[in-house]
């Protein structure tokens, strides 16, 4: 595997991406209002138009296995090891110099490590959720000198309870992450099936689910706030322009998905709740988060438009955080609302034998 930086802008012109479902709903959304529309308009063009620093080299890998990276972001101490989703690229968690949870960590004195799941290819089309924790994520945790602490933001968090047993998890956090994937409600999963539906034959031919699928899913929840947006920004100062272009990057970079995974997500997350319903087994075991003998600390957003507080593992110690799902990580309250009682956290239980 080589260290090399990925082009900011995987997303072509710098547009919302899927960019027609976009305009679309930027035609829906402001029928009524040509105003609205413009200055959705104007923050658009704002937005394309906005200067980009290259992002930094990734930190150094510790361990690789397969497509998958262990990234080491300094500090000492018990390994701390961030999971973030497949979906979205890791960077959320390493934004900006200002907005970066792992590098102010490791300056806390504890020592963050990042899973990088790297870019499939058609080749790694059978190759579903259960296979990354399987085949990538446990022979990397294998490497390490002692049992970690495993931190899982949105399905990364997913994934870290479900790894958490096989890779003798010291402790778990999770960080706005679904398990009881009926709390989406009726309403939510129908349209995510439909989404799924519509999009699996391209996908069975292509191997893989772009991100363009995914993107829409999130949309779909609300597609008035991904409009409003764009219309805040036509007025915005240069310093939340900046913010807006960093965060917006990444929402609209990402590498696709598997078609297994997607599969998995899609038709057993979504559809069947096997999380939920302790229908999944991961390294042969059924995963039961009850059963975990380790420290579990739930961090659950309150106001979460994508992963909605009813979905959460309901087990450990839960802490509710009153900022949204991306916010939590890199919002202008996030080290409050969630980087500080995190760090306190983890401090307790690394300390821990």
């Amino acid at each position: 595997m080589t260290d090399s930086v990925p082009p900011i802008d995987d997303a072509p012109q710098h547009a919302p991406r899927p960019f027609p479902l976009f305009l679309a709903m930027l035609r829906s959304e402001t029928a009524q209002n040509r105003d609205r529309r413009d200055a959705a308009l104007k923050g658009l063009a704002r937005y394309q138009s906005a200067p980009r620093a290259p992002r930094p080299a990734p930190m150094p890998a510790i361990a690789t296995a397969g497509r998958a990276a262990l990234r080491d972001y300094g500090g000492t101490g018990r390994p701390v090891v961030f999971l973030p989703s497949l979906i979205n690229p890791p960077f959320v968690l390493d934004l900006a110099p200002d907005q970066s949870l792992l590098r102010w960590l490791a300056r806390e004195g504890l020592r963050p490590l990042l899973v990088d799941w790297g870019e499939p290819t058609p080749v790694d089309r059978d190759q579903e959720v259960t296979a990354h924790i399987e085949r990538l994520l446990l022979p990397m945790l294998a490497t390490l000198d002692r049992p970690p602490v495993l931190v899982g933001y949105c399905l990364g968090g997913t994934i870290a309870l479900a790894a958490a047993r096989a890779a003798r998890a010291h402790a778990v956090a999770l960080i706005a992450a679904p398990w009881h994937f009926s709390g989406f409600g009726p309403h939510a999963r129908a349209e995510i099936a439909a989404l799924w539906d519509a999009a699996r034959p391209a996908c069975e031919t292509l191997g893989l689910v772009p991100m363009e699928v995914l993107q829409s899913g999130f949309w779909k929840l609300d597609p008035g706030r991904t409009i409003a947006k764009y219309e805040a920004l036509a007025t915005a100062d240069d310093a939340t322009l900046a913010r807006f272009v960093a965060l917006e990057d990444w929402a609209n970079a990402g590498a696709p998905l598997t078609l297994a995974a997607g599969r998995q997500i899609f038709e057993d997350f979504f559809a069947a709740d096997t999380p939920g319903t302790d229908a999944w087994q991961v390294a042969g075991e059924t995963v039961d988060p009850a059963a975990l003998a380790c420290p579990v600390a739930d961090f659950v957003s309150l106001t979460d438009r994508i992963v909605p507080a009813a979905t959460s593992a309901r087990v450990g110690d839960r802490r509710d955080v009153g900022a949204g799902h991306v916010g939590m990580i890199v919002g202008s309250r996030a080290r409050v609302l969630l980087w500080e009682p995190l760090a306190d956290w983890l401090k307790t239980v690394t300390a821990a034998r």
